[in-house]
């Protein structure tokens, strides 16, 4: 059975990496409240869903993109159920066709690995080199669900929480966007 802890409103005792720290220290100073629950490392949506139960909010997917220069850098947060394809986002964003960006990338501006992407991480940016989009069918979230810089633990704030006190403190400003899904899927 996949375990995940009953819910809490404070920052673990010690912190896995850089990231984990700065976002919780941030979400301290900012005074926004959030609901947090350890959990089993996730390895599938399967697991999200236990997840989404105990926070009672549906964890957002988290995709990390770049160019084929890999000079220009995007996180794209949007539901969890969405299926993604580059053409569409790029052709949202009129952007050329972005592809996954390499794990290094992700390292080096999110301080994060490969399933621990969230915008929570942006507070890592400090230069903002990171452009946000966030798909405008999250609009209608109440909350902002998503792992904490690691994979076995997630937190929730509110959505406005997160749009106009945390994004407006790192700097970084989210570009809202509607992105097609393949008609023909």
């Amino acid at each position: 059975m996949f375990y995940v802890s009953e819910i809490t409103h404070e920052a673990p005792a010690e912190f896995e990496n850089e990231t984990q720290r700065r976002i919780y220290e941030t979400l301290a100073a900012l005074e926004i409240p959030f609901d947090r629950v350890k959990n089993d490392f996730i390895i599938s949506m399967e697991d999200c869903e236990e997840v989404n139960k105990k926070l009672g909010a549906t964890i957002v997917k988290n995709l990390f993109l770049c160019n084929r220069q890999q000079t220009e850098f995007y996180l794209y947060v949007t539901r969890d159920n969405k299926r993604f394809k580059t053409k569409y986002f790029s052709k949202a964003l009129g952007v050329s066709r972005l592809s996954f960006a390499p794990e290094e990338a992700l390292t080096e501006y999110l301080g994060v690995k490969i399933g621990a992407t969230n915008p929570f991480s942006l507070i890592y940016d400090k230069d903002c080199k990171v452009h946000l989009a966030i798909d405008e069918d999250l609009m209608d979230y109440k909350y902002c669900a998503c792992n904490d810089a690691t994979n076995t633990a997630h937190i929730s704030i509110l959505m406005s929480d997160l749009l106009e006190k945390y994004l407006p403190y790192t700097g970084h400003e989210p570009v809202i966007v509607h992105v097609d899904e393949d008609p023909e899927e």
